[in-house]
């Protein structure tokens, strides 16, 4: 049983999760001038979160199998190793997605009825880069949807205040997942398939991260200015700009070795960015 478990939690890269969660809790966080928090409320966000990013997950594993197969980087995993089967992961998409689905349902009729919505976006990731060289943007721009979904699930509705936390989130996450595609470049020319990297080479997509974390910088700087926040948020700002400064340094033309690394660190960007923006609401 626990052996299963991990195979699932490797299938979808569980810890990952770390990533759009956070922002999402902040959309939350930000529009409770109109709702009071609820931790209930917060709850159902963390399910819906780590449920609709599972059902991505599991799709973009499916849609990709053959390429995986094919990529030394990526033919450990689980479905082409045969650790798990292709009904088990359809199943496990179709389980994923409808608790999804249920979860909405609990943030409001707004939520609920854009759900169908949220995961055609989240799932339409997987082909993009079959036909695109921006590939990395429609990952940003499904994880945009996050923070605007945490924002209607706490009961926002007009302001600025998601939108450029979506930015941010997009531009974050963009700027991320070019590096990661960075290592990539090689196998994706001879598959076909395109992405920043394989469009502008190495040299040119390093510079275009690097362009994408300023934006994802500033754009959070705004967010404070527009919904009037403290000093604690805006150290918490200055902490994403050290973090994201640290990540690029590990990542250069002649040496992606350290890729997985910057990758990773990621996970803590978001989460300090959650602990900053809750001690400035409510310290």
């Amino acid at each position: 049983m626990c052996d299963r478990l991990r195979t699932y939690a490797s299938f979808v890269r569980f810890s990952h999760s770390v990533f759009a969660l956070p922002f999402a809790l902040v959309g939350a966080l930000l529009a409770t001038k109109v709702e009071p928090w609820s931790w209930t409320l917060g709850l159902w966000i963390v399910l819906c979160m780590v449920t609709a990013r599972s059902a991505a997950m599991g799709f973009n594993r499916l849609a990709d199998v053959a390429y995986d197969a094919r990529n030394p980087r990526t033919a450990m995993r689980e479905l082409p190793q045969g650790r798990m089967s292709h009904r088990e992961a359809i199943a496990f998409v179709v389980v994923s997605s409808a608790a999804f689905v249920y979860g909405s349902s609990h943030l409001g009729w707004i939520c609920f009825a854009l759900s169908p919505v949220a995961l055609a976006i989240v799932f339409f990731y997987s082909f993009a880069k079959r036909f695109t060289s921006y590939a990395q943007l429609f990952l940003g721009l499904a994880m945009a949807v996050a923070p605007v979904g945490g924002w209607l699930a706490a009961g926002g509705r007009e302001g600025w205040e998601p939108w450029l936390l979506g930015v941010a989130i997009g531009a974050w996450v963009g700027g991320f997942d070019v590096l990661y595609a960075c290592q990539d470049v090689d196998v994706d020319r001879r598959e076909g398939l395109h992405s920043i990297p394989v469009r502008f080479g190495i040299a040119r997509a390093l510079s275009i991260s690097r362009f994408m974390h300023v934006v994802a910088v500033m754009t959070l700087a705004a967010l404070g200015v527009v919904a009037d926040r403290g000093t604690v948020y805006m150290a918490g700002v200055v902490g994403v700009a050290a973090l994201l400064i640290y990540e690029q340094s590990l990542v250069r033309q002649d040496d992606l070795s350290k890729v997985k690394l910057a990758f990773d660190l990621n996970g803590w960007v978001g989460l300090w960015y959650l602990a900053t923006t809750t001690a400035d609401l409510f310290l």
